[in-house]
């Protein structure tokens, strides 16, 4: 049965009826979703709107009223799975940015991995799209982008720790996206 979220449409208007009271972490998600446009070249036609519905839904998470473990990812993905969202839409929501990290710091990872993670041209172009993209939708490049926010968050911290420990697969991620794009007829 289609629902409304099997659309980049239907995605935006959910993230919209949940994230504009968040401000920054809005203005985030809107940049997000027009970089993974952007970046919706890095991938096959057919998961170019399931790219950017994802990019639109990453942090759905941080809306307090979804708010359970406090882990964003797995908070929006457990949303997204009881809405009856697409399941490669939910494992995206889920894994996006490195969540793999976090989670173990969280000790959230054996309900995070409830979620296969798909290591595929379409989570690396969600992963460009969010890890190029600053807090208040800012445009990074991906070194900047980190360097803000192992700045904001305090070291020793779960997301301190977690993406410094990410990094290398994150900038993997960008690095292949990247590619995927250049290599594009224009």
């Amino acid at each position: 049965m289609p629902s409304a979220l099997d659309t980049s449409k239907g995605a935006a208007e959910l993230a919209e009826s949940l994230l504009p009271p968040l401000g920054n972490r809005w203005l985030h998600t809107q940049a997000v979703a027009a970089r993974a446009r952007e970046a919706s070249a890095a991938v096959s036609e057919a998961d170019q709107d399931l790219l950017v519905a994802a990019a639109w839904l990453h942090d759905i998470g941080y809306a307090p009223e979804l708010r359970d473990t406090g882990f964003h990812p797995l908070d929006g993905a457990r949303y997204l799975e009881s809405l009856g969202a697409p399941a490669r839409l939910v494992r995206l929501v889920a894994h996006h940015s490195g969540a793999v990290y976090e989670a173990e710091q969280r000790g959230l990872s054996a309900e995070l991995a409830l979620y296969e993670r798909e290591d595929s041209p379409v989570l690396d172009a969600l992963i460009l799209a969010d890890m190029t993209t600053g807090p208040a939708g800012q445009s990074f490049d991906f070194d900047t982008r980190i360097d803000e926010i192992l700045v904001r968050y305090e070291p020793g911290s779960e997301v301190h720790n977690a993406i410094s420990k990410a990094r290398p697969y994150l900038h993997g991620a960008v690095e292949r996206t990247l590619d995927r794009m250049a290599r594009q007829p224009m």
